[in-house]
């Protein structure tokens, strides 16, 4: 599989032809890499994808991006694309999201209420609350710890969940909120420390599919094909290991 992060919304979309492409949020990276190889293996057949901010892929579907199917970090992204005609279904939860808190500092992360209020630390990553669902929830993890007017003037707003792991890594922010799927991964497990945010503290993160227009009238076989196999058993244990809640689907 051949990963592309779009960074800016006006692209070439000429360059990708007639490629079967599956435009995915910055929080499934990881869990796509695993997919594409199962998919590959049982179905022969390959795609590329595009990793960015759920928001900026429905802008760039609704530009006429050639994305085949489009994987959301949330439910309202892909049902705004079937309201507007652009998707072929109401979109199906294939999985749902968990938020944690991720550092490569010393933090003592069970008392991260005092730490993030805290003098000591002086920025918190946080994906665009406007075009990344799992942005949008860690504002309301502030709000629900009442952190919120603390903390916001430390706020380091980032592209995508891809970008606020970029400002984590390279330590360019003390600390910032990410998906599980992230730091669960092999590429990120070793590195830095991490607790998972109790899910009272923000609403379920339903990710939704659907199979674009563009993907139906161009790669229908495709579609079927990786639509039955993001809902099968092998996907779903995929999912599990990153972190997903599938189970209850």
């Amino acid at each position: 599989m051949k990963k592309v992060l779009f960074l800016f919304l006006l692209i070439p979309f000429c360059l990708f032809g007639e490629d079967f492409i599956i435009a995915g949020a910055a929080n499934m990276q990881f869990a796509l890499d695993e997919l594409s190889k199962e998919y590959t293996k049982e179905s022969g057949k390959t795609f590329k994808t595009v990793i960015s901010s759920s928001g900026k892929l429905t802008a760039q579907i609704q530009n006429g991006a050639p994305f085949s199917i489009f994987l959301s970090a949330d439910m309202d992204f892909p049902q705004t694309l079937y309201s507007s005609g652009h998707a072929v279904a109401a979109p199906r939860v294939y999985a749902k999201g968990t938020i944690v808190l991720w550092t490569m500092g010393n933090w003592k992360l069970k008392d991260f209420p005092s730490i993030l209020s805290s003098d000591k630390l002086k920025s918190v990553a946080v994906a665009n609350p406007d075009t990344a669902p799992y942005g949008k929830e860690a504002v309301r993890i502030l709000e629900y710890y009442k952190l919120y007017d603390k903390v916001k003037s430390k706020l380091a707003y980032a592209e995508s969940i891809s970008q606020v792991n970029q400002y984590v890594l390279s330590s360019s922010a003390d600390i910032g909120f990410t998906a599980k799927s992230v730091v669960t991964s092999l590429e990120m497990k070793d590195k830095g420390q991490w607790i998972e945010i109790e899910s009272k503290a923000y609403k379920p993160i339903e990710q939704g599919m659907v199979i674009l227009k563009y993907g139906l009238d161009n790669h229908p076989e495709e579609c079927k094909s990786f639509y039955n196999f993001l809902f099968s058993d092998k996907a779903k244990s995929i999912l599990k290991k990153y972190g997903y809640i599938v189970d209850e689907l």
